[in-house]
């Protein structure tokens, strides 16, 4: 019989699980995906619904546990938290069901760690930024191999070379390309799940600043007020992508997905990268800078900015951006899992 592989996904919005649903159905061989799921689609998968274990009772969650004391090669590990407990019992129970040939774990540095424990060899998904804090390096030094979920050329230059060696770079996975749209004048403004989302002030000082141009924004947008007419909110849509296709510029944070969006369909890109830990963000705006791959503001730009990052923007080769785009990621990155089992 042949032995299947789990795919964990952390607390980290749908995107994660996209891409572990577009890799497993190319893999040649059963894939289970665990997680905490409820909210999500999972139809068609097959799958282990884990006990939610972030901090009872809080509102957020930024992966630590401000404990005062803790090994150091865990971020987080709460004591006397019954969902925890019930977690890693579930996934050892699991592994030791069903035999993993291999664990992905996307991503969970006590995870990693608990695999390892259980014998299971791991792919361990590695996410942009500086990462070089005890418990990431513990977790890659753990692992057979290191999944990026992008392009080599928007790896930090602070990652050691060791983890460099040891990391598979995938690409971005699960971004459909479009076809491109030529003529129009729209900028499309993206806020994702993972941020805090818009401000109508903002937008509509920007929309009045740049009046030639329609703005459409999609995603979730806070606060009350007059919106010009050049200004149309969207909010939630299914059908990013569709519209995202209509623009003649992208205008978004330096989230995986948003970026993901840009190179398949090769839109010029305003990037304005939010802080997040690690530097997530901002060290991958860094590097579609250097490649000239996008115009890059942090954070949100003032009223009077706007006319020259859209110039700047719309002056961009669409093609460099583009070239980080690869149509078969999602097999090439399946083939590079069941090459690297069969030699476990």
């Amino acid at each position: 019989m042949t032995r299947g592989i789990g795919w964990y996904v952390h607390h980290q919005g749908a995107g994660h699980l996209q891409r572990a649903r577009a890799v497993a159905g190319a893999l040649p061989r059963p894939c289970t995906i665990l997680g905490t799921l409820a909210g999500f689609d999972t139809a068609g998968l097959d799958v282990v619904d884990l006990p939610d274990d972030r901090p009872l009772g809080a509102a957020a969650f930024d992966g630590r546990d401000g404990e005062a004391e803790r090994p150091q090669a865990l971020h987080y590990a709460p004591l006397n938290h019954p969902g925890i407990r019930a977690r890693m019992a579930r996934i050892a129970a699991w592994a030791e069901r069903t035999d993993p040939a291999l664990l992905v774990v996307d991503v969970s540095v006590e995870v990693a760690l608990l695999a390892r424990l259980l014998s299971v060899p791991t792919l361990v998904v590695r996410l942009a930024g500086t990462r070089t804090d005890r418990p990431h390096l513990d977790a890659f030094r753990s692992a057979t191999r290191l999944l990026a979920p992008f392009p080599a050329a928007l790896d930090g230059s602070s990652v050691p070379d060791w983890v460099r060696a040891k990391t598979l770079y995938a690409g971005f996975l699960g971004a459909p390309a479009q076809g491109l749209t030529e003529g129009s004048r729209d900028i499309v403004v993206v806020f994702g799940r993972g941020g805090t989302g818009g401000s109508l002030a903002d937008l509509a000082a920007a929309a009045r600043a740049v009046p030639d141009r329609p703005w459409h924004v999609l995603g979730p947008v806070s606060g009350s007020g007059e919106t010009p007419d050049n200004l149309h909110l969207h909010g939630w849509v299914p059908d990013v992508e569709a519209r995202v296709a209509q623009a003649a510029l992208l205008v978004g944070g330096g989230g995986d997905g948003v970026v993901a969006l840009a190179a398949a369909q090769a839109k010029r890109f305003l990037c304005l990268p939010e802080e997040r830990a690690y530097g997530e963000q901002t060290e991958k705006a860094e590097a579609l800078a250097r490649l000239g791959a996008a115009i890059v503001h942090p954070g949100w730009p003032p009223a009077s900015a706007w006319p020259g990052l859209i110039r700047d923007g719309l002056a961009l080769d669409p093609a460099v951006i583009g070239a980080l785009h690869d149509p078969d990621a999602v097999r090439g990155c399946a083939a590079a899992i069941e090459a690297l089992v069969w030699h476990l």
